[in-house]
């Protein structure tokens, strides 16, 4: 670490962002604004919710989680992919086109989704962390963050396949400036290789600027016929009700998720913020986040692991970094042109940089069980561990991504990583010879 390095870290060395400065603070925001933005509008590109009205409300559901976790935990909120099932379930896409008659409804019943987060999170205040934490040992929280990274590896791979040369000249400036880069250098290396890689791409001739000199300036980012708002007084009542039966039970897959993700932070950060301040505060505001966005057309929010890569990557952890990238989304989302520009952005790059960060993911949970000294000589561990990276990444990777089964006539489908979750938990519940207490280490 250089010296300029250690005059900024304050307490539990993490940078003090105010005494970076300014200018570079700004600069971090951004970096964390890059990592996000190829994820989180690719939901609505996918599902045929608007992109600037997505940028705006990741933006503000960030801003919301901050308020009620008090600010302490430095988790950016974009497009949750959790739900891509639901929205197709509800509001299929019409020969490439949004179903702008149906993403009404489905955006409902995203919004009564999140609403079992505050039923989750109040359950929790009301009996206490520890009486739900106590499934979520190491060996549970390791494994599942392990897979977090691992199965968005694919994603990182493909993004890359599409050409190669940038992808390798994104992650060659990555680790370059991380590795051997000084001071200001050495913090922003994901901001460094998007733009680098960029460059490197549009001088290949490899870029397509059409859309940038087609969008406007300025423009609205909500419009109220695709809100749910626009449905809820003169709509379908039957389909509002299919919306509400058919989504609401992913959130118990991704409620499940969310714990991984907090679980991820607190590892990279080294601070617990699941006791501090309190899962049920970051159940409550992901899950108002959720609400929010979904009401208003946007995707379902969720904490998002290519800024853990950026904090693991960086070593900066002061939240207001987090913040200052949000509202860089809310600024792009009232800007066609500024989208326009970071759209065009090479898949490839996106590609290069998440490879980078993705990894990090997994290495971060490496070092969650490593450093909580994870006994593997017990076989109850050995069992769980292999069952939760087995199942997470091979129903990930399976012919059909998901593992799905019928109630009452609903079909309901699960991720790799929430079936693994689930098992891990289960497991780790019924078998004997326990060796965890929350909060003792």
């Amino acid at each position: 670490m250089s010296e300029n390095s250690k005059a900024v870290l304050g307490e539990n060395g993490i940078y003090d962002a105010k005494a970076l400065g300014m200018p570079k603070v700004l600069l971090l925001g951004l970096q964390h604004m890059f990592a996000m933005f190829g994820a989180t509008i690719l939901v609505p590109m996918l599902t045929g919710l608007d992109v600037s009205t997505t940028l705006l409300f990741a933006g503000l559901g960030t801003l919301l989680f901050h308020l009620v976790t008090k600010g302490r935990v430095p988790a950016f909120l974009g497009s949750s992919f959790a739900f891509l099932g639901g929205y197709a379930a509800i509001a299929p896409m019409q020969d490439s086109a949004a179903n702008k008659e149906l993403l009404p409804y489905a955006c409902f019943g995203v919004a009564c989704a999140g609403i079992l987060y505050l039923v989750l999170a109040a359950l929790i205040k009301i009996f206490g962390t520890d009486r739900v934490m106590k499934y979520f040992p190491p060996i549970v929280t390791g494994p599942i963050i392990i897979a977090i990274g691992l199965t968005l590896s694919q994603s990182a791979i493909d993004n890359c396949a599409a050409d190669w040369l940038v992808a390798i000249a994104a992650i060659a400036l990555v680790i370059v400036c991380n590795i051997w880069g000084k001071g200001m250098i050495k913090i922003v290396p994901i901001i460094i290789g998007v733009i680098g890689s960029y460059l490197f791409a549009a001088a290949l001739g490899r870029v397509d600027f059409t859309a940038v000199r087609e969008a406007s300036w300025f423009g609205v980012p909500v419009h109220w016929s695709d809100t749910a708002f626009s449905v809820l007084g003169s709509g379908d009542t039957a389909m509002l009700i299919t919306s509400v039966i058919t989504i609401m039970p992913i959130a118990l897959a991704t409620m499940v998720e969310h714990i991984g993700d907090i679980s991820a932070i607190s590892s990279t950060v080294g601070i617990n913020y699941i006791e501090n301040p309190g899962l049920h505060r970051t159940l409550l505001g992901d899950g108002l986040a959720t609400i929010v966005a979904s009401l208003f057309g946007a995707p379902a929010n969720t904490t998002y692991g290519e800024n853990t890569g950026v904090l693991s990557l960086t070593k900066v952890f002061d939240p207001l970094v987090i913040r200052i990238a949000a509202c860089f989304a809310i600024v792009f989302s009232f800007s066609p042109k500024i989208a326009a520009v970071i759209g065009c952005m090479p898949t490839a790059t996106c590609g290069g940089v998440s490879l980078v960060l993705y990894g990090m993911i997994s290495a971060v949970g490496v070092r969650n069980v490593v450093e909580t000294q994870v006994d593997f000589t017990k076989s109850r561990n050995v069992i769980i561990a292999a069952l939760i990276l087995v199942l997470s990444i091979g129903i990930n990777y399976s012919a059909a991504g998901a593992v799905a089964f019928n109630i009452g006539g609903l079909t309901i489908s699960l991720s790799g990583l929430a079936v693994g979750a689930l098992a891990g938990i289960i497991l780790n519940a019924v078998l004997p010879d326990k060796d965890y207490k929350f909060g003792r280490g």
